[in-house]
């Protein structure tokens, strides 16, 4: 016997598991190391003004709504579907929520359970046109997308709304615990509802099998449609969530300011799928991947970046993160058919 024919002693097969383990929680971690090192390195460049208390405040606080339609969008992203049209669920609901209780008097509650309604009215539509059309999921919800800009255009006669509800205001941004608004821990609890649908509910794993296989998932009994569907108004749903964050802090709602959001949001996802569960879109490393980026934006900025270094952060890290995800997953191709 040859040494390459030689089996492998205990000794060195447990010291290969134990670098690759060891591999893998590097593999985990790096995004939460690397947004570390941007808050160490900033935090060097200006102790007092970057290292503050009111600076982190402020981005926990500022950046829920981003974290929210992040976490909408990665329902659809786990079942293998693309929702551009998140954005546009986002403006409409706050625009909703503008011109019932501005320009109608429309008492707070009722406005927003109508604004969450629309969500869910935009995902309903994008699943007829995905599932029963059999459309492609970028062309639907690029287009659905569009349309609602349209309307939202309409409604609001292309003008910002002002004067929203003080109620939905104080419990969004005024009311603050440890100092920072409650829209940041409202968007952590999703964060953990949704962490664990997918991790310990029969809906959540079936959400995971239709992304990884379609077709498997089919011949092993599951309503891949149904699922598909459901991932569609549960994105919607959400996204009009965020855009009632949207109008709780800004008091307002802007006819288009919303839709810058969209690119920064799928950066985030792409992004978090690399940290904490590689190779998978989940909620907690989504959260972790918006912070990342907008640690980076904010510190560029106090130290006097122009404008365009925002999109030029945001567009680098999509191609970045896209690319990560997918060496993740050893390069093998995503089926967003």
């Amino acid at each position: 016997m040859t040494t390459l024919d030689m089996p492998a002693t205990p000794d060195a097969t447990a010291k290969h598991s134990s670098t690759i383990r060891w591999k893998k929680e590097v593999e985990r971690f790096a995004l939460v190391a690397a947004w570390l090192a941007l808050v160490i390195l900033f935090g060097a460049l200006m102790p007092e003004s970057f290292l503050s208390w009111r600076n982190f405040s402020t981005m926990f606080g500022s950046q829920a709504v981003l974290v929210v339609l992040t976490l909408a969008i990665i329902i659809p992203l786990t079942s293998g579907d693309f929702d551009l049209s998140g954005a546009s669920s986002l403006t409409m609901s706050a625009m909703l929520i503008a011109v019932l209780n501005v320009k109608l008097g429309w008492p707070i509650v009722p406005v927003l359970a109508v604004a969450l309604l629309s969500g869910m009215v935009v995902g309903a539509v994008n699943a007829v046109f995905v599932l029963y059309f059999r459309i492609h999921s970028l062309i639907v919800t690029l287009g659905v997308g569009t349309f609602v800009n349209g309307a939202v255009l309409w409604i609001s006669d292309s003008q910002t709304i002002s004067g929203v509800s003080m109620g939905l205001i104080e419990w969004v941004i005024i009311n603050r615990l440890f100092g920072v608004p409650l829209a940041f821990y409202y968007a952590l609890l999703l964060a953990g509802v949704i962490w664990y649908a997918l991790e310990f509910t029969i809906p959540g794993r079936k959400l995971l099998f239709v992304g990884r296989g379609r077709e498997v998932s089919r011949l092993n009994g599951i309503a891949v449609d149904r699922v598909r569907a459901t991932s569609f108004i549960l994105s919607g749903l959400i996204s009009a969530f965020a855009g009632m964050l949207y109008a709780g802090m800004t008091g307002s709602a802007d006819p288009l300011s919303g839709l810058n959001l969209l690119l920064p949001a799928f950066a985030a996802a792409f992004l978090g799928a690399t940290t904490l569960s590689p190779g998978r879109f989940n909620a907690f490393g989504a959260v972790i991947a918006v912070y990342f980026l907008v640690t980076g934006i904010t510190g560029l900025t106090m130290l006097g970046a122009k404008a365009y270094v925002q999109n030029l952060f945001y567009g680098g890290a999509l191609v970045i993160a896209v690319s990560l995800s997918q060496l993740v997953r050893n390069r093998q191709p995503q089926d967003f058919s």
